[in-house]
């Protein structure tokens, strides 16, 4: 089961928005029109989904869900579906989806990041259909930093195209902008400085393997299920290994070490040639930090852990192909994440 990569996006494209986990508040509906215009402003006709009511902690049951899912990703007409957001309990739509259809369905750009890892790490694993993490419909219109590099431009790229990405050394120390009362903002601010952290010791880093990995509080729910089996990924299509990359919603650093604790005794690292961890604004622990909890559950890996990433809840974001060949450079002038889509 070779990586398929979806035909790149061509102006004109359907992109489908709907929301496999929460949907969307009326208060907020401003800004969802105004990510959805950003997507129209790039030349893509948007097909907005019924899934969408954002008056509980799901946009509608979850055959529903699961259904306008399925319909999107296996229309041939949508090139990509991206979903507002994430959210809590993506994980009920795991046993409805028809896996045996997406693999054979002409594979579409899925897009998401948090809760949506639920979704489309496995979808990688189960159909070696490349997704891609790190953005959401909402984040669309803000002004990617210099250095990274928006979904939209990775979704156009074609089978083959090497990128590289680079952090800009800023980002922003807590709290959500107000879309209630600013839904056109467009700017992040970046108000604090800060560069990747080698976790594991000191000295450069410079290590390949396909990218695999996604929200730590939600994947960990997964391990030792069908839906996330690295391993027979690995064996299959990352023979030369993996960089796995994690990150930390909000769960303190206890909840977190455990967690890790326990992906790495399922199995999830077993073929890692080095781990990215994302940056968090996460709490710490009383006696351990977030950095603590990762070298405390990774540390017996044995492989570089470079932490403080830009591929967690902390903008802005930098955007990973799963299933994509990757190389990492980490030195004390320069870090950077080159992504292959081959």
């Amino acid at each position: 089961m070779a990586v398929r990569y979806p035909r790149p996006l061509r102006p004109g494209d359907r992109v489908g928005v709907t929301s496999p986990s929460s949907g969307v508040p009326t208060a907020l509906r401003g800004r969802l029109d105004v990510a959805v215009r950003e997507v129209e402003g790039r030349g893509y006709e948007v097909v907005l989904g019924r899934c969408m009511d954002g008056a509980g902690h799901v946009s509608a049951p979850a055959t529903d869900r699961a259904d306008e899912l399925m319909s999107m990703l296996t229309d041939p007409a949508i090139r990509a579906v991206v979903p507002p957001w994430g959210g809590e309990t993506a994980i009920d739509l795991l046993p409805l989806l028809d896996w045996d259809r997406l693999r054979d369905a002409e594979p579409t750009w899925f897009v998401g990041f948090s809760d949506i890892s639920t979704v489309i790490t496995p979808l990688t694993l189960l159909t070696g259909t490349a997704t891609v993490h790190g953005n959401n419909l909402m984040d669309t219109p803000y002004r990617v930093p210099e250095g990274l590099m928006s979904w939209l431009d990775v979704a156009a790229a074609p089978r083959g195209h090497r990128f590289a990405q680079v952090p800009p050394n800023r980002h922003r120390a807590a709290g959500w902008d107000d879309y209630r009362t600013h839904p056109e903002v467009r700017a992040y601010a970046l108000d604090t400085p800060g560069r990747w952290t080698r976790l594991d010791g000191d000295g450069d880093v410079e290590v390949e393997g396909r990218l695999i990995g996604g929200c730590v509080e939600v994947l960990c729910n997964l391990t030792g299920t069908a839906y996330l089996d690295v391993a027979a990924f690995a064996r299959a299509e990352a023979p030369e290994g993996l960089l796995v990359y994690v990150e930390a919603a909000d769960s303190d650093a206890f909840t977190i070490c455990r967690n890790l604790h326990g992906m790495r005794l399922a199995g999830f690292f077993d073929a890692a040639n080095a781990v990215l961890v994302g940056r968090t604004s996460a709490p710490d622990a009383a006696s351990l930090t977030q950095h603590q909890a990762v070298l405390d559950a990774l540390g017996p890996l044995n492989v570089p852990i470079i932490a403080d990433v830009e591929c967690g809840h902390v903008p802005p974001y930098l955007t990973i192909v799963n299933g994509a060949r990757g190389r990492v450079v980490h030195t004390s002038a320069h870090s950077e994440l080159t992504q292959t889509l081959a």
